[in-house]
């Protein structure tokens, strides 16, 4: 009894959560929105996006071209290449990923320190509730993995009063599409130097459906939150002077890079107001 009095007592003073739910947003639209909700509103949001066209790079804020991506075959392919508003690191995203994101204010979480461990502790404590029936899931170094396979990149962006901890999730993924990427010179520990393909791992190989894990992150974070779907048509109004950090970069920055040999022009460095 005196657990379900102290659960009740919890549950009284839960903090709102808003949960939007899309499929198959383009990830630069999914970016611009979330920087906009971070920085326009004062609410918690967990945004979880199924998917995404067409195939894209994404990189962090102070990510060198030139070191993190092959930009010939890019250039040749077309293949889009955004520089998000967060730091972390590289990653080609499609409709095998899904997107999971979270957008809190300092005091969203008690006793929950906005540094980047910190969040990283408490998400990883989330997710070990999500995937304990699942797979071997640990956190490893700043990765989600079964066992010692990557299948969750993460990255974080943190201002004076309040956070994002975003993470592309690997349902499924193109073998082919890791080829424009390059290995990265600075690499977790537990990689050993293994190429994409013997680092990475499919998560439809350990859960049986894309439903049955947002279902199981909506669960967990209403051990927490109290989660209150939400339509964005409702809460956003227009802001047409809001400005996103979030970039697509033109075919011209791209062909610059190979014309000057890996010049180290549009690297840049991570400053968060």
């Amino acid at each position: 009894m005196s657990v379900t009095r102290s659960a009740g007592a919890l549950g009284a003073a839960r903090p709102l959560m808003r949960l939007v739910t899309m499929s198959g947003v383009p990830i630069l639209r999914q970016l611009h929105l979330e920087e906009r909700l971070l920085r326009r509103t004062a609410d918690n949001w967990c945004v979880i996006n199924d998917g995404t066209a067409p195939p894209t790079i994404v990189m962090g804020v102070s990510g060198r071209v030139s070191e993190l991506v092959e930009i010939e075959p890019v250039l040749r392919d077309r293949v889009p290449v955004v520089r998000r508003y967060s730091g972390g690191g590289t990653v080609i995203v499609d409709q095998g990923t899904v997107f999971v994101t979270f957008i809190c204010n300092k005091s969203a979480v008690a006793g929950l320190q906005p540094f980047p461990r910190d969040i990283m502790s408490w998400s990883g404590q989330l997710y070990d509730k999500v995937f304990d029936r699942f797979g071997e899931f640990h956190l490893r170094e700043n990765d989600y993995a079964f066992s010692h396979h990557k299948f969750g990149g993460n990255a974080q962006s943190i201002t004076k009063n309040r956070w994002v901890h975003h993470t592309s999730f690997l349902w499924d993924y193109d073998v082919k599409n890791m080829d424009y990427l390059k290995m990265p010179k600075r690499a977790p520990e537990y990689r050993l130097a293994r190429n994409h393909t013997d680092f990475l791992c499919r998560m439809k190989e350990y859960m049986p459906s894309r439903s049955v894990f947002t279902d199981g992150i909506i669960t967990a974070l209403g051990e927490q939150f109290s989660v209150q779907p939400t339509d964005l048509e409702t809460v956003l109004s227009n802001d047409e002077e809001f400005v996103p950090s979030t970039k697509l970069l033109s075919q011209q920055d791209l062909e610059e890079i190979v014309s000057s040999k890996g010049s180290s022009s549009l690297g840049v460095q991570e400053v968060e107001a």
